[in-house]
């Protein structure tokens, strides 16, 4: 097996820098007269483009003449289970040999595997087609081992015309290779070759909780369709394709959600504190992904089940990124063009979906959370590096094998109507980022922006079902839509912000995110709003702050994050310490000393890091 050992270089950093990259390694100088050029030349006639129209309902599985001349060769595909016309998957054996590609096989409808409750197989029922891969063999008692994921990757990358590399992007804390799929129809797979394809890509990414297999299991099928042959390969001549099937092998292996050291994947995002995440970070820093697909289960047993009685009745849940200062226009782009169509092919499958929600206990009963709020999540987190973000989830994380091939086919239904999103709206997909990119850049020192926001209140009526009879029975509660955030903590958006040498290693994650931050290389004077505590609270949700201004005094040595760069709204998750998940909450900036507020462009000279 031959698996590249490293991340591909680090994409060029266009649309990402806040300032030019000097010709040579030496201290630039930016005054106050050249960051104040860059700052209006990036707010200077920023056109907000019109909304592109939905394609006609009749049109939606092909590429819309009115909007984009299609060009030779380029087909999208009908669904994977349509029933016209039929698809054969192909599966590895449980056992193959690495130097032979995986050989084709049709395989005959199954029933679920496992002990189902009776009135539910009928609701639940297989789909018309079988999915194999090595842990969705017939008679198999476990899931896709690591090796045998590695083993089929692997002789994916080394069949077909479509251009096809595995690639490991780190390691995890037991030191299993995590691997990553990169598939295009471009000359290569590195990032240099994707960037000039002028093809959006997508990065699929799964089995953050190692107890949700369904989703590693789903991109195993569709990793074997988008290589040479199969169903989906024809979208690789509009789209690029990273497939990340399993990014917690040390939590699959043990069968539990968290990473070997107890830390949740999905909530590490922004914090970085393990190799996993960090990997994740370069990995998307570098391929810069249009769209990002988050695949996870859910489980049918929860509070609402200790509550109601009642079990979760949806095949699929999903949900956009919901925290605040994300970018307007591709939210909008996440709902309208990804979860309205992914929602009419899963309803063409035969298959139910509803918003993602938590149950939870509230003053008046139970509650429903549709997803959280903090830049925590890989959700939140890359909605905020300007991509299409979407969650889905599939039921059951508390079935084990029960239903296995029918969660295996909603989120491939629904990862397919992503992948077809992405190929029918590429260029309006990259004429809405580049808009968004140059806008964000363009707001520093100007506006506000908002450091905590919560949910709208509703009432929802949920589905569920009756365990005993099958029966549905709709389910009322109190909830808090994260559709629609409400603002609870505002404030002047700075130029950027200082932080002193004492953080570089706060300062390292915040590169891997993809930000630039520059080092002071000579000692000077900065126009500065202070932090100061008001209260007793001093990290979390009872921290309040006041802001005091005045000229502080800049060590050479310390460090500088501009604003005015396309993700900077990532940068004030991260560094206003009252923000939920904040670097000062979570003590990798020690104190609120170590950390200020620029209300100038700043007169400094400055070195960029290596």
């Amino acid at each position: 097996m031959k698996i590249s050992n490293a991340l591909p270089p680090q994409r060029p950093a266009t649309g990402h820098s806040a300032h030019p990259r000097p010709p040579r390694p030496h201290p630039v100088r930016y005054g106050w007269s050249v960051l104040a050029c860059l700052a209006l030349a990036a707010c200077s006639s920023t056109p907000l483009p019109p909304w592109p129209a939905q394609p006609p309902a009749n049109q939606t599985s092909q590429i819309s003449p009115a909007t984009e001349k299609p060009q030779p060769g380029r087909v999208v595909p009908a669904p994977l289970g349509a029933a016209q016309p039929p698809v054969t998957v192909t599966p590895v054996q449980a056992a193959p040999s690495v130097s032979a590609p995986p050989p084709a096989i049709a395989s005959p409808v199954a029933s679920p595997v496992g002990a189902a409750i009776p009135p539910l197989d009928a609701r639940f029922a297989a789909p018309a087609m079988r999915y194999d891969t090595p842990g969705l063999a017939a008679g198999r008692r476990a899931f896709t081992t690591q090796a045998e994921l590695l083993q089929w990757l692997s002789a994916l990358s080394r069949q077909g015309q479509a251009q096809a590399q595995l690639i490991e992007y780190g390691r995890s804390q037991r030191g299993m290779v995590l691997p990553a799929l990169v598939l295009t129809s471009a000359g290569s797979t590195d990032v240099a070759a994707l960037e000039a394809s002028r093809r959006p890509t997508v990065l699929l990414l799964g089995q953050q909780h190692g107890n949700e297999p369904a989703s590693a299991e789903a991109l195993l099928v569709l990793a074997r369709e988008l290589s040479s042959g199969g169903a989906l390969e024809p979208l690789l001549k509009a789209i690029n394709v990273v497939i990340v099937p399993r990014a917690n092998p040390d939590g699959a292996e043990a069968g539990q959600p968290a990473t070997a050291n107890g830390i949740d994947l999905d909530r590490d995002h922004l914090l970085l504190r393990t190799p996993e995440a960090q990997g994740l970070a370069r990995l998307i820093r570098n391929y810069r992904p249009m769209s990002i697909i988050d695949l996870h289960e859910y489980p049918v047993r929860d509070l609402l089940t200790e509550r109601t009685g009642m079990l979760a009745a949806v095949d699929l849940q999903i949900l956009p990124a919901s925290t605040a200062n994300l970018p307007e226009f591709m939210t909008r782009a996440a709902i309208q063009w990804y979860h309205d169509p992914m929602v009419k092919a899963l309803a063409d499958a035969g298959l139910t979906q509803d918003w993602a929600f938590e149950p939870t206990d509230g003053p008046q009963g139970l509650r429903l959370l549709m997803g959280g709020t903090a830049a925590d999540s890989a959700r939140n987190v890359n909605g905020l590096k300007n991509a299409v973000s979407l969650l889905i989830a599939s039921r059951g994380s508390d079935l084990d094998r029960q239903y296995l091939q029918r969660r295996v086919h909603s989120l491939v239904t629904a990862l397919g109507s992503a992948l077809r999103s992405t190929a029918e709206r590429a260029a309006k997909l990259e004429e809405v980022r580049s808009y968004e990119a140059r806008d964000i850049a363009s707001q520093a020192c100007r506006g506000d922006i908002t450091v905590r926001a919560q949910g709208s209140p509703q009432q929802r009526e949920l589905l569920a079902i009756d365990p005993q009879t099958g029966a549905e029975r709709p389910v009322r509660a109190q909830a808090e839509s994260t559709l629609q955030l409400r603002p609870t903590l505002k404030r002047a958006r700075p130029c950027g912000y200082w932080l002193a040498a004492s953080t570089g290693d706060a300062v390292q994650r915040l590169r891997w995110l993809g930000l630039q931050v520059l080092r002071v290389a000579e000692p000077g004077a900065l126009l500065a709003d202070m932090y100061e505590p008001q209260g007793a609270g001093e990290r979390g949700e009872n921290l309040r702050l006041s802001t005091r201004r005045s000229l502080i005094d800049v060590p050479a040595g310390s460090y500088y994050l501009p604003l005015n760069q396309p993700l900077a709204n990532l940068a004030v998750a991260a560094l206003e310490p009252d923000s939920l998940g904040s670097y000062y909450e979570h003590r990798l900036i020690g104190s609120l000393q170590e950390t200020a507020r620029i209300a100038a462009n700043p007169p400094l000279v400055f070195e960029e890091l290596d």
